[in-house]
């Protein structure tokens, strides 16, 4: 795999920050977005910019054309059964409070849900909405001491209460790779629906929804060298039938009258008001990105990227690596003694080091390990052994200033 050639096709790897070069190490936060991406984005501004749907002028056509065939480039990609399962939202976080909102309708008084301390709060908090002031019991399933859930745990919280579970593939803290295929399996023992957050392994790993068997699964374009504001959820088509709309408003609707209100057919119920069908159409772009590189491929060159930087980190003293599962994504967060992690986050900006601190989004799993945040770096296809030799360089000149 040709790393330069691929560095070449993201622009801002090239400037600087604070006089120096700049390192990237927080693709887990957001992916940067190769030209092809962006040219695409340009073409459909200055070429085909209509409102889609409904327009019988070339134009609305054109942009229409462009943004379904997208859809059906989501399909294929993830192996969906059809194009009425891929809704598309403005991230990942829309999907999921999509489903809580609407899905979520059929929580009552004395039934149960399960999550995991890992999750991002976007898989947390639409659920607590969702349950409202209804006696609805959320069970949350701890880790062991890799940062892996405890399986035992998460099996044994299953009973005839239980209606819904929810976790993500991938830690966004911890790097961890879930059990996913197997949890679902279980559950579907029990009869519960299950949502995945896809978020952090959409980027990394092949994703077959097929094979997964999964209910919902949700993921954005941003984190996967796409644009921003592109998120899709995909829904096996009976559950879609059976949920009401998720907002009201144009393109969602089959007649509307003050009367009564029909509504579209699938994916378009879920589907409200004007898209952002040029950022869609330029997400086909970026999984052909990925697509032109290899899932296998990127995994493979990230999994030695990580592989190096832990060994290096590991030779720091006082760091504490959390999450050190043998199934892990490029995701590493550490913290150093008692240094809090934001001093040392501000002091690699200035070296040109661009690493995430804090609590990322995960309070409860924070809480869990009684820490106030951690400083993350995360890795992509077009990072380097020679970028990770200076972000160890710039620890190695930092951390003494912080003692």
């Amino acid at each position: 795999m040709n790393v330069s050639n691929i560095r070449s096709q993201f622009p801002i790897l090239e400037r600087t920050v604070s006089n120096r070069p700049l390192v990237y190490l927080d693709s887990t936060a957001t992916s940067q977005t190769p030209m092809c991406v962006v040219d695409e984005i340009v073409r459909c501004y200055t070429h085909f910019k209509a409102n889609v749907h409904r327009g019988v002028h070339t134009l609305s056509q054109e942009a229409t054309d462009l943004q379904e065939a997208t859809r059906i480039r989501v399909r294929d990609y993830i192996n969906a059964e059809s194009i009425e399962e891929i809704v598309f939202t403005r991230g990942t976080t829309e999907a999921i409070n999509l489903v809580a909102a609407t899905y979520g309708r059929r929580f009552k008084d004395g039934d149960e849900i399960i999550l995991t301390v890992m999750e991002h709060h976007a898989n947390i908090v639409p659920w607590q909405l969702a349950i409202g002031n209804k006696n609805v019991k959320i069970r949350v399933v701890e880790l062991n001491e890799r940062g892996e859930l405890n399986i035992e745990q998460y099996k044994s919280f299953f009973n005839e209460n239980t209606v819904f579970a929810a976790f993500c593939h991938v830690s966004n803290v911890l790097g961890t790779v879930n059990p996913i295929k197997e949890m679902i399996s279980f559950a579907h023992e029990y009869g519960v629906r299950v949502l995945i957050d896809g978020a952090q392994a959409s980027p990394h790993l092949k994703i077959d929804v097929k094979d997964l068997d999964c209910d919902f699964y949700v993921f954005s374009s941003h984190k996967m060298y796409g644009p921003t504001g592109v998120g899709v959820l995909y829904g096996k088509r009976e559950l879609f039938e059976e949920m009401p709309p998720y907002q009201g408003g144009g393109e969602m609707i089959g007649h509307v009258s003050f009367e009564k209100t029909t509504y579209a057919n699938l994916p378009f119920k879920f589907e409200a008001g004007t898209p952002d069908f040029i950022d869609i159409a330029a997400f086909s772009k970026a999984l052909d990105f990925i697509d032109s590189i290899g899932i296998d491929n990127i995994a493979r060159h990230e999994e030695m990227l990580l592989t190096y930087a832990t060994s290096k980190l590991q030779e720091i003293p006082d760091l504490k690596i959390y999450g050190t599962s043998d199934h892990k994504s490029a995701v590493i967060s550490f913290l150093v003694g008692d240094i809090h992690p934001y001093d040392i986050g501000m002091l690699l900006d200035k070296l040109g080091i661009a690493v995430r601190t804090g609590h990322h989004c995960a309070q409860p799993l924070m809480d869990y390990y009684g820490i106030p945040g951690t400083v993350r770096a995360s890795f992509a296809v077009y990072n380097t052994i020679d970028e990770i030799d200076s972000f160890i360089a710039a620890l190695h000149r930092i951390l003494p200033m912080l003692s």
